[in-house]
């Protein structure tokens, strides 16, 4: 077994499965019980921040609110700076903001304007790949502010709802890395 599988099949028995949540027939993936556990969110940590420094990361943005948890130990780990990238309204001062398309109407997204500058090369990291569209609004964001995108790394990707193949256009061939499909 590689040193990966291995990570994988950790972090797997350490997801939770809760039926009907949040509504009936979905299957929520809870994560809670691996950030309880610290070897496993250890091996999640390392295994993010490995993958951050391999593509060449100089700062690490997580997004609103789970990729906080996750995000900040990975920069911490990789020796890197994080970047929060909050909902609209969040931050004080000033800010770059971008809009995105939801399934019924439309969010918007901000940083600091000055946490992310040319010559950064930024790895966004998330718990979960959904749909795409918050991971392509902060791809725009980060481009927008004259740093490079460098990945996007997630704990676990939901391959049935297409956010990969909605993310290729705004990836522009930057690294998308899941740690688990379901």
């Amino acid at each position: 077994m590689t040193e990966l599988a291995g990570v994988t099949e950790l972090l797997l028995s350490r997801i939770r499965d809760v039926p009907d949540y949040p509504k009936p027939g979905v299957m929520f993936k809870d994560i809670t019980p691996l950030l309880a556990d610290p070897a496993a969110f250890a091996a999640l940590t390392e295994t993010l921040a490995d993958l951050s420094v391999r593509h060449g990361a100089t700062k690490i943005v997580g997004l609103e609110a789970r990729g906080f948890i996750l995000g900040a130990p990975v920069a911490l780990r990789a020796g890197l700076g994080f970047i929060p990238v909050r909902k609209a309204g969040k931050l004080p001062g000033a800010t770059l903001r971008q809009s995105y398309e939801l399934e019924y109407g439309s969010a918007e997204i901000e940083v600091h304007a000055e946490d992310l500058t040319a010559g950064d090369r930024v790895m966004v990291i998330d718990d979960v790949l959904a749909t795409g569209g918050t991971a392509a609004a902060s791809l725009d964001l980060i481009r927008r502010s004259g740093a490079e995108v460098a990945g996007v790394a997630v704990l676990m990707e939901l391959g049935f709802l297409d956010g990969r193949q909605k993310l290729a256009q705004a990836l522009d061939g930057a690294p998308l890395e899941a740690l688990i499909t379901v």
